[in-house]
């Protein structure tokens, strides 16, 4: 699954010499996308992989066939959005970013301390569970 254009990895790197203090935080993140849903406890940090495209789709939608028409469009877009609307970009990649420093190859996956992952499994109590298991099974 490809959810890049070339706007987003240029986001991406930008983002990647950023600081991350929250992704280092210990607990459970669930990474999907808005074709995989899926029901998380809301101590659970969610990531959606394609938060990025469906931000640009808002922005772009409607747009006239004049360049400059459309990138007016664009800037008054972004700046009827204000902060708000930069926030949840700047987080949307960021995640992006995230899922991809936690090395995510499937989705839907299911995080535990940054350490153990369950991948394809919908039902984060089960994957859970199962990462529960595994651990106390390593631990003997």
């Amino acid at each position: 699954m490809t959810i890049f254009s070339a706007s987003c990895l240029l986001v991406i790197s930008l983002l990647t010499m950023l600081p991350t203090s929250h992704v280092h935080a210990v607990g459970l993140i669930v990474v999907t996308d808005s074709l995989h849903p899926i029901e998380a406890p809301l101590d659970a940090r969610v990531i959606m992989l394609d938060a990025p495209a469906r931000i640009e789709a808002g922005l772009t939608a409607g747009l006239s066939d004049d360049a400059s028409r459309s990138a007016a469009t664009v800037r008054r877009r972004l700046e009827e959005g204000g902060n708000a609307l930069q926030h949840r970009i700047a987080m949307a990649y960021q995640d992006v970013v995230d899922a991809w420093s936690l090395g995510i190859t499937t989705i839907p996956a299911v995080v535990v301390d940054q350490r153990y992952v369950m991948y394809g499994e919908a039902n984060v109590s089960r994957a859970i569970a199962r990462i529960e298991a595994n651990r106390q099974g390593l631990a003997q």
